[in-house]
Order: C-alpha cells, then structure tokens, then sequence
C-alpha cells in the first residue's frame, strides 16, 4: 500500500509504465557500457566522502588542536557534517523526483553536487581553525549528499529488478576501490595538505562528470510536476512503517550495520595511535594497507554475492549472514594488540562488508514503498546511512570514558551494533 504522504505525488502514467516494466522479468536489461559508467560515477562518488573520512579529516583536526582534544572536535565536525547530510539527502532526493529541467531529473543535481561539494573540500583544506573547517565540512556534507541522491535513485531508474543483484554487487566492488584509492592517493601525497584534500575531488570529479554527459536520464514534463505543499514536505523525511514496515526493518538494519561502520573508519587513525602505538606518520601507510587488505576480500564476496543473490532470488540470508560476519571482524579489531592483528579483522570485515554491499541495496530497492518516489525513498533510507556518522561520534566518547579510554571496547562495542543489524533484516516479508 502507499504511504499516506506519498499519494499526492503519483507518478505520471507515461513514467509509471516505464517504471512498473523494470519490475517485470521481461524487462530490457541494461549493458555492460552503462553499467560500466555507473560503477565509475558510484566508485567516485564513494572517493569523494571515503578521502577525508578515513584519512585526511582526522589527521586535519589533529594538527589543529592535538591528539587530546582530536577525538572531541572530530566528533564535532564529523556529527554536525552527517546531522545535515541526514537532512540533505532527503531533501535533494524529492527535489530531483520533482525536476523538470530539459537536461533531465538526476544530471543537474550531479553537477551542482559535485561543485559544491568540492567547494567545501577546499575550505576543510585551507581551514586555520575548527571553526572554519565545520563550516566547510558541512557544505561538502550537504551537497555531495545531492549528489549521492541522484546518483543512487538511477538504480531504480534504469535498471530492470532481474539485474540489481548483479550491478549492487558491482556497485559494491567500486566502494573498496574507492577505499583502497581514497588512502592510496592520500599517502601519495603525505605532506602536502591541499593535495591530499583536493587530488580525491578532481579524479572523481572527471568520472562523475562523464557519467552526467552520457547518462540517457528520465525527464519529468513541467505539466506533470506536482505543486509543493507542507504536507509533501513534511513526507520528505518519512515513509510510514506501518503501511511500509519491510521498509523500515530494512532501514533499522542498514542504519545498525553502518553505525558499526562509522565507528571503525572515524576512529581507526586514533586506534592506531592510541591502541596499536603507531606514529603520526605511519598512520596513512597503515590506513591504506588495512584498506587493502579489506577490499582485497571484499571485491571477491561482492562478486560472489551478487550473482548469488540473483539466482537463489534471495536477499535476507545474505544481508543477515553478512553483518554476522562483519560484527565478528570488529571483535577481532578489539582484541588485537598489534597491527598484523589489526589487519587479520580488516580481512575478515571484507567478507562481510563485501556481500552487505552486493545485496542490501537491491534489497532496499526491492522493498521500496513507491516507485515514483524512488530519490525520495531512497533520500529517507540513505538517512540510515547518514545518521550514524553523528551518533557515532556521539556515543563515542562516553563509551571511551566508561572504557577507561580503550578503543578496544570502542570496537567491541561497534561489533555488538553489526550483529544486532542482522537481526534487524528478518522480519522482512516482501523479499526472500
């Protein structure tokens, strides 16, 4: 049933069609060009938020205030950045549902998206102060989320229900790369500040770039716009539960499985320095070979997984055993005492993150409420994928305090978050 804020905007039944025929087995698949282009555009898309957050950000508030008062202003920054990334997605999602532009509904948000995001980059780089750098951190949270938006809802939009396993799962493998190219390139250029920001945002930038040029977007007639009331602004944030509730057991496990996430990649730099006992300048080295070492298992499950899902036509299993799996990696990032122990749970975490990535979106797209809200939908779904970076950093420092300041229990206690994720996902009915 649709939800009750979503009935005043139904789809125009030219593009209800269209979107109804990509649900059927029959439908056109798409081609290894698009899918080729898709994954490089979601790959540095990824690039663009993965650089700053795993590597660059923390060691740029630290150089700013000091070790001891690091973990405190990165929650700042890190919480007030994903509080309005929240907000944004959502927002940006519904505002490309409803464009009409000659250019298309998804391309114009990828460009103002890319723009202005890295505008915010800039800022963070050349930030004197916390200060400065929130405020940039923010707008590069804000409109890199209109750029995520419209990037993720051209899954619904082009991509017929019988090949989502499959391109989720290449989707998947374009995070680790991401990952992997995010540290490689931070490393690379170690010792200067402004490059390590701003290298990230011009590679991807181009990919992103060449995707919007070719992408054959879907296009929304100024007749068929529907007029904006406080009611439809007020379902930007909401799908109902009741009336949705695979939507929501699929939003609560995504937002327990990243929350998980968000705790290892905002606080490894200060794990290795505090718990591991690594230099300031060893840091980005050891980032980037944990890196490596999670994405080298994580390509192969995504792969693997995908397909998989496709064939059994099932998603629950996947997802549960997933977090299941990446909830013990992190207890294994708790317990070890040096950094080769260190890198024995980042390879385990690429299992389980691996076939997270192959299966939970098409799972999530499975279960969306209503077709023609696709970027709305997603927007509130990817708030799960936001709203972690703010409770993370949080939770974070009480849970440090009440450790006497161990980031081991910080972990173990990031595993427990994964592992209740996978229970989340059971209760899930519309989707095997």
């Amino acid at each position: 049933m649709e939800p009750a804020g979503n009935r005043a905007f139904a789809p125009p039944p030219l593009v209800a069609a269209a979107i109804l025929e990509l649900d059927s087995p029959a439908a056109e698949r798409v081609g290894w060009s698009f899918i080729a282009l898709y994954t490089l555009a979601f790959m540095s898309t990824s690039l663009l938020f993965l650089a700053p957050l795993l590597v660059t950000l923390a060691l740029k508030v630290n150089s700013l205030v000091g070790i001891q008062q690091a973990p405190s202003s990165l929650a700042l920054v890190a919480g007030t950045g994903a509080l309005l990334a929240m907000f944004g997605n959502p927002i940006f999602g519904k505002m490309s549902d409803r464009t009409s532009s000659r250019f298309g509904m998804r391309r114009p948000w990828m460009v103002i998206g890319l723009i202005g995001g890295s505008l915010g980059i800039l800022i963070v780089a050349l930030a004197p102060d916390i200060t400065i750098l929130l405020v940039g951190w923010c707008i590069a949270q804000l409109l890199f989320n209109a750029l995520l938006a419209a990037v993720v809802a051209v899954l619904p939009d082009q991509v017929p229900i019988g090949q989502r396993g499959l391109i989720s799962g290449i989707l998947g493998v374009g995070m680790p790369i991401a990952s992997v190219s995010a540290t490689f390139l931070v490393k690379l250029f170690t010792g200067n500040q402004l490059a390590m920001f701003l290298v990230p945002c011009a590679i991807a930038g181009c990919f992103i770039l060449l995707f919007a040029v070719t992408l054959n977007d879907r296009r929304l007639a100024r007749e068929d716009k529907p007029a904006w009331s406080l009611r439809e602004i007020a379902s930007t944030f909401y799908v109902n539960p009741r009336k949705s509730p695979d939507f929501a057991w699929a939003f609560a496990s995504r937002l327990m499985f990243v929350l998980a996430y968000a705790f290892l990649i905002t606080y490894q730099a200060y794990y290795l320095l505090e718990k591991i006992g690594s230099t300031v300048a060893e840091v980005p080295q050891q980032i980037f070979l944990g890196t490596l070492a999670q994405s080298a298992v994580l390509i192969a499950a995504a792969l693997t997984g995908g397909r998989l899902s496709d064939r059994t036509g099932r998603r629950k299993i996947f997802v549960f055993s997933a977090s299941i799996v990446y909830g013990l990696a992190l207890f294994v990032v708790a317990i070890a005492s040096n950094f080769n122990g260190f890198l024995v749970g980042m390879a385990i975490s690429g299992l389980g993150f691996g076939v997270y990535l192959a299966v939970d979106l098409a799972l999530v797209v499975d279960v969306l409420p209503n077709p023609g809200t696709a970027a709305k939908d997603l927007g509130v779904f990817n708030i799960a994928g936001a709203l972690p970076f703010s409770i993370a950093p949080a939770l974070a420092p009480t849970i440090l305090a009440i450790g006497g300041g161990s980031y081991g229990v910080l972990y173990a206690f990031a595993g427990a978050c994964a592992i209740i994720g996978a229970a989340a996902v059971l209760p899930v009915k519309r989707v095997r």
